[in-house]
């Protein structure tokens, strides 16, 4: 069936996901924040900052304009860099109903409050929208693949699970396939804080390191992150599944991630304000790596490698420095949950 859809952020990701939904039949418009971009994305059919190859499909509509987006949309995917969410959904706020749907795709946590990108949303537009009603859609998922028609998976969390079937089925299509997941948190934590494992790989590419020390970052990285969530109420099964694992192994490993990318330069020596300065997309894992390192002190949760990341991209640490540390603490037994 049908629906009307909003998709609010014209990046790559937002712009890959409208045309997916447009893909599976539905009405979709596409929000830009920028007046010049949305006229030239309406008006060329092409997304040159994020997408420049990609041709929009002739029946998706562009708009700056966000009423005009919103009116009289079902369902709204909130697809803004995660320190955008707040303040987007607080504008938005007057255009929300009681039957709408709103889809997360934001990976990050709130620098300020800690706060996952769902709990951000329930903060700030519910009420008139039903918590049951806010969920994330997060997984192994790069835009320019998903844009170019590679088969992707995602998972679409929500604390209902009738919530999440009916993204299931708004989403799925040929080439995108959907699961679902009642552990809204654990998916989150999981996307989010993989983001910092992929800077620590980047730097160890940047440094010259191989593939052993690749293998030892992403699953002593998932050991980290299944250790955080757990401590804080999140299922230990989702992590080995496709928001953990999968979006950990397909961060650390692809040339199409910003955040390895990032960690990379800063591993053959460029500061991360240059780094930050030079790139067209955001790298969520510079401002999660502060949010989550908060939240691991406070809580008494052992993070070596986000520690490590955090020293280096902001007390300047030297990654040989870093390594030398993560290599020479204590020995210790390989016990998942604990090490």
């Amino acid at each position: 069936m049908q629906t009307k859809i909003a998709v609010l952020g014209a990046g790559s990701w937002g712009t890959a996901l409208a045309a997916n939904l447009i893909a599976g039949g539905h009405d979709v418009v596409l929000w830009a924040r920028c007046l010049e971009s949305a006229q030239a994305m309406a008006m060329n059919r092409r997304n040159p900052k994020y997408l420049k190859h990609f041709v929009l499909p002739d029946t998706l509509g562009v708009t700056s304009n966000l009423a005009e987006a919103t009116r009289n949309a079902s369902l709204w995917v909130m697809a803004t860099p995660s320190h955008g969410v707040r303040p987007l959904s607080l504008v938005a706020k007057e255009y929300a109903h009681a039957d709408l749907f709103i889809v997360c795709v934001a990976k990050g946590i709130e620098r300020e409050t800690g706060f996952t990108m769902t709990q951000v949303l329930s903060d700030t537009l519910s009420p008139p929208v039903p918590v049951e009603h806010i969920a994330a859609l997060y997984g192994p998922s790069h835009a320019e693949e998903l844009a170019a028609g590679k088969p992707t998976t995602v998972v679409a969390a929500a604390p209902s699970l009738n919530t999440a079937m009916h993204i299931q089925r708004t989403f799925m299509t040929g080439t995108l396939r959907v699961y679902v997941n009642e552990d809204v948190f654990g998916v989150q934590i999981a996307g989010s804080i993989k983001n910092i494992i992929a800077i620590a790989a980047g730097i160890s590419d940047g440094i010259g390191y191989g593939d052993n020390a690749k293998a030892a970052l992403i699953t002593r990285g998932l050991a980290e992150i299944q250790r955080m969530g757990v401590a804080l109420g999140a299922k230990a099964e989702t992590f080995a599944g496709l928001t953990g694992l999968g979006d950990l192994v397909v961060t650390c490993t692809s040339s199409h991630s910003r955040n390895r990318q990032l960690g990379e330069e800063i591993g053959r020596g460029r500061t991360l304000g240059d780094v930050i300065a030079s790139m067209n997309m955001v790298a969520e894992g510079v401002e999660t790596t502060i949010a989550i390192r908060a939240i691991a002190l406070e809580h008494g949760i052992d993070m070596p490698i986000t520690e490590s990341v955090h020293g280096i991209l902001f007390e300047g640490k030297q990654p040989l420095d870093a390594v030398r540390e993560l290599m020479t603490r204590s020995a210790k037994q390989e016990e998942w949950l604990r090490v």
